[in-house]
């Protein structure tokens, strides 16, 4: 079994709402910002990506469950996981961790789309094989 992709990040101040705990909808800036690690670790820049092959990453439709709340200085590792990849988009399975606990879950769809155009695109085949094939 492979190992999902992982990032770490602390909790601040404005993350949390008036009750003290991360706001509901910083969880999918939380994801977002995984997913963009997950890219470059993996040798590819978003921006390169949208320069060079005219391409770039939307999220198309997400999920997420929030089983725990976070607070203040917590540390967080946020996963990614690849769990379906087709032509143009990718289903990636994404998990808010505080230690051993899950404190959200999140299913994102992002599809590949022409930069000019907004259209959907292809993934790049090198682009995908990076991603989807490489040791996690």
């Amino acid at each position: 079994m492979t190992t999902p992709f992982s990032h770490l990040l602390r909790i601040y101040w404005e993350d949390t709402d008036a009750g003290g705990v991360v706001f509901y909808a910083n969880y999918l800036k939380f994801f977002e910002r995984a997913r963009t690690e997950w890219l470059r670790t993996r040798g590819f820049e978003q921006e390169v990506l949208r320069a060079t092959q005219r391409v770039m990453f939307v999220v198309a439709d997400t999920r997420v469950r929030y089983l725990r709340p976070a607070r203040l200085d917590d540390q967080l590792r946020i996963t990614v996981d690849v769990r379906e990849a087709g032509r143009a988009s990718m289903d990636i399975a994404q998990v808010a961790w505080r230690g051993d606990q899950r404190l959200a879950e999140g299913e994102i769809r992002i599809g590949c789309v022409d930069t000019d155009s907004f259209k959907p695109r292809r993934i790049p085949g090198e682009l995908l094989e990076g991603l989807v094939l490489a040791p996690r």
